[in-house]
C-alpha cells in the first residue's frame, strides 16, 4: 500500500488566469481542429466536441443535428442496421461518416455487431471501444485484435485515467484513449467502488503521455459547463466528450415525462440497474449499478445549448488571448480556487 500525496485536481479547482490579447471579438475566434491519427492515418477536421455513447445523447438524431456543427457523435454499443439506415437516409452528405463513431464493447454479441455494420457501411471511420475498466489486460489484447482486423479505421479506445494506461493502449493500437473514471453526472462509479482520478489532472497526464507517442486523448466526462469543457481543452484534451450536457433534448428520444408545470426525460448511466434492465436483461448477481438515473428538465432542440457551449469556449480563448483551439492549451494557466463563482442566488 502507498499513497500519493500529489494534488490532483478537478475543473472545479481552478480557473484560467486571464491575459493579454489582440482578439477583437470572440467571431475572430476558430474552433476548427485538424487531426491526423498515428495508426488510421485518417486525416479529419471539425470542432472536437463528442456526444457520448450513452442512451438519450449517443442517438441518431442527436448525430444528425452535431454534424450540422462539425461536431462528432459517439452512437450507442445498441445501434443495428435499421439505426444506421434511418442515420443515412435522412443525412443529404456523405459527410455523416466523418462525424459518427460506432461503437462496441468486447464481448462477443457486441463485437459481432459492430463488425456487421462495418461490413454493410465500410464508409464509417470511427470505432469506440468502450468499457468502464480499461485496466484488464484482455481489454488490450482485444484493441490489438480490433487494430489488425481494421488498421484503417481511426480507433477509440477507454476508459482509463493514467499515463502508463494511457501509453499501453496506444502501444496496442488505439488512436485515440478515452479518459474518465468516475467524473460524470450519472457516474456513481467513485461512490460504489472508491476508484477513480480528478478529471483535470488526469486529462493532463493523459494528454502528455499520448502526444508523446503521437496519439490523442478524448476527456470524457466531468463536464458542468462551457467553462468545463474549455478547461478539458485548455488541459491538452484534443477531444471533450460529454454526456448530461447534451442530455434531455428532442434529438435524443426518449419518454417525455409531465407533471402540472414542466416536463422532463429520464437520463440514467450507462452502468446504471436501468442501462442494465434495457440492454442485458437485468443486472448480472455478480455485480452492483455504477449509475444512477435522474429526471432532467426537457429541452426542445440542441441548438441553443451548442451555440451556448461554443459561444463559451471562444469566450474562453478571448480571455487568455488564444485566436484558436489549437493554441488555447499553449495559452492556458490555470489558477488554483476554493470557489468557481458567487451562487448567493442559487446554481446556475
Amino acid at each position: 500500500m502507498r499513497i500519493e500525496e500529489e494534488i490532483k485536481l478537478d475543473y472545479s479547482d481552478v480557473l484560467f488566469r486571464p491575459k493579454r490579447s489582440t482578439l477583437k471579438s470572440r467571431r475572430e475566434v476558430n474552433l476548427n481542429r485538424k487531426y491526423k491519427f498515428k495508426y488510421s492515418k485518417l486525416s479529419w477536421e471539425g470542432v472536437p466536441i463528442i456526444a457520448s455513447n450513452m442512451d438519450g445523447v449517443g442517438e441518431v438524431g442527436v448525430a444528425k443535428k452535431l454534424a450540422s456543427f462539425k461536431m462528432m457523435t459517439a452512437l450507442t454499443k445498441q445501434h443495428d442496421d435499421k439505426d444506421i439506415n434511418k442515420l443515412l437516409a435522412s443525412t443529404s452528405t456523405n459527410s455523416i461518416h466523418n462525424f459518427v463513431a460506432l461503437s462496441c464493447g468486447t464481448s462477443k454479441d457486441s463485437y459481432s455487431r459492430l463488425n456487421i455494420l462495418l461490413k454493410k457501411y465500410p464508409k464509417f471511420k470511427f470505432i469506440c471501444i468502450d468499457v468502464a475498466n480499461g485496466y484488464s489486460e484482455n481489454f488490450s489484447h482485444f484493441v490489438s485484435e480490433v487494430r489488425k482486423k481494421y488498421p484503417t479505421k481511426t480507433i477509440i479506445a477507454g476508459n482509463v485515467v493514467t499515463a502508463d494506461m494511457t501509453q499501453e493502449l496506444v502501444l496496442s493500437g488505439a488512436d485515440i484513449v478515452k479518459v474518465g473514471i468516475g467524473p460524470g453526472s450519472v457516474c456513481t462509479t467513485r461512490i460504489q467502488t472508491g476508484v477513480g482520478y480528478p478529471q483535470l489532472s488526469a486529462v493532463l497526464e493523459c494528454a502528455d503521455a499520448a502526444h508523446g507517442l503521437g496519439a490523442h486523448i478524448i476527456a470524457d466526462g466531468g463536464c458542468t459547463s462551457p467553462g468545463d469543457v474549455a478547461k478539458g481543452f485548455g488541459a491538452g484534451a484534443d477531444f471533450v466528450m460529454l454526456g448530461g450536457m447534451l442530455a434531455g433534448h428532442k434529438e435524443g428520444g426518449g419518454e417525455i415525462i409531465k407533471d402540472e408545470e414542466k416536463s422532463y426525460i429520464e437520463f440514467y448511466g450507462s452502468s446504471s440497474e436501468e442501462a442494465n434492465e434495457k440492454h442485458y436483461g437485468g443486472l448480472a448477481s455478480y455485480r452492483s449499478s455504477e449509475g444512477k438515473k435522474v429526471r432532467i428538465k426537457y429541452r426542445s432542440s440542441l441548438d441553443k445549448t451548442v451555440k451556448d457551449i461554443l459561444g463559451g469556449i471562444r469566450s474562453s480563448c478571448t480571455y487568455v488571448g488564444a485566436p484558436t483551439l489549437k493554441q488555447l492549451s499553449k495559452c492556458t494557466t490555470f489558477v488554483r480556487v476554493n470557489n468557481q463563482y458567487n451562487d448567493v442566488f442559487g446554481k446556475v
